[in-house]
């Protein structure tokens, strides 16, 4: 059976920013409808609640959105953190194999899905790139003590991972098993990329215009087309999730509503980046503030634009520590759901070994050394001058929502 907890918590953001909601088709409540139709195709029964996270962005409390599953288990906890544009939804491919034997907490980061958006009319993400990152730090630091979990299996996509590599710098002794999948932020930005990447000069000054600009700022500026905009450039997102989810629709419908709406994440995202692809404080440089002996492990798909190197970086800085890293053949760079039996596989190893006090064989599922970094990063469109590379699966679709 499906709960859902606390929506009264909904009810008043709505009426804090529907203003800006006329202009595009959508709402919290929409969000919602979007978010059940999705999850509806999970065997397993969930419980949806709005979690206090204190005052950790302003001086009113935010509340977190947060799907859970077999809560009475015994096993170590897993905690989701989902990537940029993205939301507890597209666990879909996950949930159920994640929680056949341990609970499982995925949360909307603050600003993201249905948790609360501090917007420019109230209290808001600070400008600063790393007090805005400890804000979101703080803010799943408050959540986990709202919901009293102790240590716990942290698994985060992209930006996701980012903030997970984050948060387990700033709170070692909470973090049983860190897992960053396809993590975004970690390299330095290359001092060549004007070199290495070669655009027209429309293309550079058109990349100028866009820079100040939100990543996502063109589903809202599109107002009532956004749906249907959406629908039309990522068509491979339907692919992705096509074995469980049927409806064409549905993954387009719950996107768009998770990015049409008050864009404060991502605001605070733009803040944090240098260019798309890269942090202004990039994370490898701080992995050796990492708690000795945290087991690490990296999962990255063979064909993502997410630069592969910093995870054996990471393995060479910490020779004395458990690292282990992934590369799943033939997955993108969203590797949860491109291959989510293999993705799910390493992870519920990672489970069963955190339960037993061990730690997992160093063995990669698959790797596929055909493709170097430099056809991954190939491609020169407007899309490249903003830092966002091609995933090369085969219908050569974009691969960078969910960063």
């Amino acid at each position: 059976m499906t709960e859902e907890i606390g929506l009264e918590v909904e009810r008043q953001q709505e009426s804090w920013f529907g203003s800006w909601l006329r202009w595009c088709p959508t709402s919290l409540s929409l969000l919602r409808e979007a978010e059940k139709v999705l999850l509806s195709n999970l065997k397993r029964s969930y419980r949806g609640r709005y979690v206090p996270a204190g005052c950790c962005v302003g001086k009113e409390e935010s509340h977190v959105w947060t799907v859970s599953l077999n809560e009475e288990s015994e096993g170590v906890p897993l905690v989701l953190l989902h990537g940029f544009g993205s939301g507890v939804g597209l666990w879909c491919l996950n949930l159920d194999a994640m929680a056949a034997d341990r609970p499982v907490y995925a949360m909307d980061i603050i600003g993201f899905g249905r948790s609360s958006r501090p917007h420019s009319s109230r209290p808001h993400f600070t400008k600063d790139p790393l007090e805005a990152e400890r804000e979101f730090i703080t803010s799943i630091e408050h959540w986990r003590q709202q919901l009293g979990l102790d240590k716990f299996i942290l698994l985060g996509h992209s930006f996701g991972g980012f903030l997970a590599a984050s948060y387990a710098i700033k709170h070692p002794d909470r973090v049983e098993h860190l897992v960053l999948a396809d993590p975004w932020g970690f390299p330095e930005r290359p001092l060549d990329v004007g070199e290495r990447y070669k655009f027209p000069l429309w293309v550079k000054a058109v990349g100028t215009l866009l820079q100040p600009f939100n990543p996502l700022f063109i589903i809202r500026t599109a107002g009532p087309w956004g749906p249907k905009l959406l629908q039309k450039a990522r068509p491979d997102l339907v692919r992705k999730f096509s074995s469980l989810v049927k409806d064409e629709e549905v993954i387009p419908n719950y996107l768009y509503h998770c990015n049409a709406q008050d864009p404060t994440g991502e605001s605070a995202f733009h803040t944090l980046m240098a260019g798309f692809g890269w942090a202004k404080y990039p994370m490898l440089q701080r992995m050796d503030s990492l708690r000795k002996g945290l087991p690490i492990t990296l999962i990255y798909g063979s064909r993502s634009w997410v630069d592969h190197d910093p995870g054996f970086q990471i393995k060479y800085m910490r020779q004395d520590s458990y690292v282990d890293v992934q590369v799943i053949n033939g997955a993108g760079h969203h590797v949860y759901a491109d291959r989510a039996r293999e993705f799910n596989d390493i992870v519920q190893s990672i489970g069963i070994h955190a339960d037993a006090g061990t730690l997992p064989t160093k063995t990669n599922i698959s790797t596929d050394d055909s493709l170097d970094q430099s056809t991954r990063d190939a491609g020169q469109t407007i899309t490249d001058m903003i830092n966002v590379r091609y995933d090369h699966t085969d219908d050569q679709q974009w691969d960078h929502t969910g960063t």
